[in-house]
Order: structure tokens, then sequence, then C-alpha cells
């Protein structure tokens, strides 16, 4: 019973205790001996274990080791502000909003990448303004002030454009938007930036001196005609003479922006004569065809040609009547080779393809009448020939019976299936020439069996006793044997 007093003690003071309200609110929900200890309510600093983590508000920074009470000046701690304007005194007096991390963080106030922060807003800082000091752009009584400026290049520069002088811009009127001729990322005034659009700077107009076409300081009314600038070349020009020749002065026709108005382009020369395959390697130079004068200029290929025509010998061109037409055999790209249609009259094909390119080879005698059969051109071949001798025996005159145009021989006679069978069976290989057989020499209708048999005359005529109409001469045999079988 001893302990008895003690126990309702400690009941009386806890009861008491909760019974108490929070002096911290009632957002806090933690227990009380969190942060207390039963000694007194006095907190231990080396003891506290509050998860500051647990709320809204991370401790970074500074904040780390600032002093509880410094934020937390009531005791209701979810009462504390949050916003850094709530405990911060804004120097910038609200010039820059009220977003302090914009700029600040929570390790200290100064501020290291101000030209990286610039880069978000309006007026990102390029070229000279990247290295321009804040204030000389942000002018306020209070350096920290920084009151939101216009970002209109005249707004920061009349005073340049102003006094200006080459080009004069307030004489030229020029506009006020620097940025056409300006870069804002260049480190000076230089106007390479300039959109000059309106006339392309580009290739022999690729100039750095402005006055060069704006004489007389004059940015306005500028013809962009080229024969405006230009007329000095157009009279001084000789090859061709464009004034002589009365050369149309819209100088786009034929020339390019290209340095020293070549190559030119006279496009319209389509309208006269087409330019192309060989005649492309003269087409800058317009003497090759027009020699000084641009009237009345031939466009048909003998009408610069006429020499070349007259001159050819091989094959001569005047003898042999050769048309005019220089297309009909040759092309634009090459006089040779000719690209005569021969199949036209006669058909290249054959053993003749070995000859193809030499024309005298068949047109010895000229071009015209020169025949087209085969005995036209070979009747030598034909008449000197002895195994068998063509003449001779009366043959035939149209090669192509016996021969094909690949090559004379071997000849394609059928002599197996038409007469008698001396490349087969067993006459094959038992003769050596056509006169083996064929003893009369004029007349290969005849042909002789028991001259080369040499049949004894008596033996046979006994053999041949029982054929009715027997008769020993060669037409019999082979009325008997018309294949060469015993």
């Amino acid at each position: 019973m001893r302990y008895l007093p003690s126990i309702i003690l400690i009941l009386s003071f806890s009861a008491n205790v909760f019974s108490q309200k929070s002096p911290h609110g009632k957002g806090l929900k933690i227990d009380c001996e969190t942060c207390h200890t039963q000694e007194g309510w006095e907190v231990n600093p080396n003891t506290f274990a509050f998860d500051h983590r647990k709320t809204n508000f991370l401790l970074e920074g500074q904040h780390q080791v600032t002093d509880c009470r410094s934020c937390h000046i009531k005791l209701v701690f979810n009462e504390a502000p949050n916003q850094c304007m709530q405990c911060h005194t804004d120097v910038h007096e609200n010039t820059l909003g009220s977003d302090c991390e914009q700029c600040h963080t929570s390790q200290s106030w100064l501020v290291t990448n101000i030209t990286e922060i610039h880069q978000q807003t309006s007026f990102p800082l390029l070229g000279a303004h990247a290295t321009a000091d804040c204030f000389d752009c942000h002018i306020s009584n209070n350096f920290a002030r920084f009151e939101p400026l216009k970002t209109e290049c005249i707004d920061c520069h009349r005073t340049e454009y102003n006094a200006t002088t080459e080009p004069n811009h307030i004489a030229s009127g020029y506009s006020f938007h620097c940025e056409d001729c300006h870069e804002v990322s260049a480190f000076e005034w230089s106007a390479s930036g300039f959109n000059h659009d309106f006339f392309a700077l580009t290739k022999g107009h690729a100039i750095n001196d402005c006055f060069k076409c704006h004489t007389n300081n004059n940015f306005s009314n500028l013809s962009t005609d080229c024969f405006e600038c230009h007329q000095a070349d157009y009279n001084s020009t000789t090859n061709p003479n464009h004034a002589a020749a009365s050369i149309q002065n819209d100088c786009a026709l034929c020339h390019t922006t290209e340095l020293g108005w070549t190559p030119a382009s006279f496009d319209q020369h389509n309208d006269f004569y087409v330019i192309q395959g060989a005649h492309g390697r003269i087409a800058s130079d317009c003497f090759a065809c027009h020699e000084g004068s641009y009237s009345n200029t031939p466009n048909s290929c003998v009408g610069c040609h006429q020499a070349d025509f007259n001159q050819t010998t091989d094959p001569a061109h005047i003898t042999s009547g050769f048309s005019t037409d220089c297309e009909s055999c040759h092309s634009q790209d090459a006089w040779e080779p000719a690209t005569i249609n021969h199949n036209d009259f006669y058909v290249i094909q054959g053993a003749h393809t070995n000859i193809a390119t030499d024309c005298i080879a068949c047109h010895a005698d000229g071009y015209v009448n020169t025949p087209n059969t085969c005995f036209g051109c070979h009747s030598a071949e034909y008449n000197q020939t002895t195994d068998p001798a063509h003449q001779a025996a009366n043959f035939p005159t149209d090669c192509t019976e016996c021969h094909t145009e690949n090559a004379w021989e071997p000849s394609t006679f059928d002599h197996d299936g038409q007469y008698f069978p001396i490349y087969s069976g067993k006459h094959r290989e038992e003769w050596n020439s056509c006169t083996d057989c064929h003893t009369t020499a004029s007349n290969y209708a005849l042909f002789s069996c028991i001259d080369c048999h040499e049949h004894n005359r008596t033996d046979t005529d006994d053999d041949h006793s029982e054929v009715n109409d027997y008769v020993y001469n060669s037409n019999s045999c082979l009325e008997c044997h018309p294949n060469g079988d015993d």
C-alpha cells in the first residue's frame, strides 16, 4: 500500500497534462515526448529530433543553421511563414517580382549566374549585351532596383541611330528596327547581318562596301535593274559586242550574279538553235558560230559545216551525192562514228560487221548504185572458185543457197538431204573433193560411181543378172543404191 500515493500522483499529473489545450495548435499531431521530457518543458537542442522533412518546408542551406525561433515566432508552428518575402525584405522593391528563387538559393543571396538567368527573360543577353554591366541598362538610384525595360533596340540606342552618318540613318529614313541590319548577337554595330532579301547580295554582289551601289548616301529608291548599274559593262563588252549586236539590255536573260559575268546562259538560244552535244563545248564562245554577227546566222548543220561536207573524202560526200541533212548520218555529239541507218539499204551483219566502219571496202566505186546482193560484190570470188568451179559448173549466183554471211566456209549446201549422203553413211570421209565424183567440171549434174569403185564389169553383170532393166552405169547405181548401201 506504500506505493499507492505515488501512483495516484502520477495519474493525476498525466490527467492534468492531457486535459490542457496544446499551445502548438491542433495541427501538430506528434507526441510531446518527441521534443519534451518529464524533467521540464524546455527543449534540449542536443536531444531534439524533429524531422522537418515531414513538413512542407525543407531546411536547406542557411535555413539548416537558423534558430527555430527566428521563423517560429509563435508556438503554433504551422503558422510560420514559408515564402521568402514573408521573412526577408525585398531590397529590389518589387521590381523583380516575388519569386526570389528565380535568382537566389538558400545557400547565399549572391547571384553568380545572372547571364544564364537573363536568358529566360524576354531579352536574352547576346553579343555585347552579355558582357555589359547590369547598371548600363538598369539605371536607378538604388542598385538593387531593376525596373522592367523595353526590349526594342531603338529604346536604348536612339542616340547611336541619330549620330550615325555612314549611312545617315535619319536622312535615309532607316527603320527603327535595328535588327533589320544589325545582329543582336554581334559585339559591334557592323551591318553584316542586314537582311538584304529584297536584293540578294550573293556571288558577284557579295560586297562589304555599301557605297559601291549606294552612292551619294542614297539608300532609298535605288533601282534593282541590272542595266541601271552595269550599263558601262554592257557598252564595253566586245565578245560579243552587245551594243553593236543590239543585244537586249535585260542582263538576267543571259547572265547570273557569278563573278566576271561568266558563264553566260542564254536560255533563249533554244528558240533559235538548241546548243547540245559537241556544241556545248563552244557554248561560251559566241564567235565560233556568230563570227561577230548575230543576224541571219544559219541554224542548220550544213549551214555552218558546208566546208566539212565539201572536204570529206572518206566517203566523198559531194561526188557521192550525199544528202546535206547531216543528222541523217551524224549526231551532235561528234562527227564520228557516223550513225547512218544502213539497214535501209543493206543489213550489215555476220562477217560484214568486220568492215562496217570501212565504207570504201564496199563503196570503192562510189555510193551510187552500190549492189546490195552477194554476187554483186563477190562475183570475183564466185568466178575464181575452182573447188567446185562455180562458173564452169554454172552454179546459181544466189550465194545464200550454199553460204551464210558469217563465212564462206563451211558452205551449207545440203548434199545429203537433197541428193546423196557424202557426209554420212559409207561415203563419209571417202572423198577429198567434189571432182572425185563429179568428173565433168562443167556439169555437176553428172556424176560417176563406177570410176571410184573400180568394179569388174563381168562380175558386176553376173551379180545383177536377175535385176530387171539392169544397166552398167552410174545413174543405174544411184537408182538401186540411193543411200550408197550395198
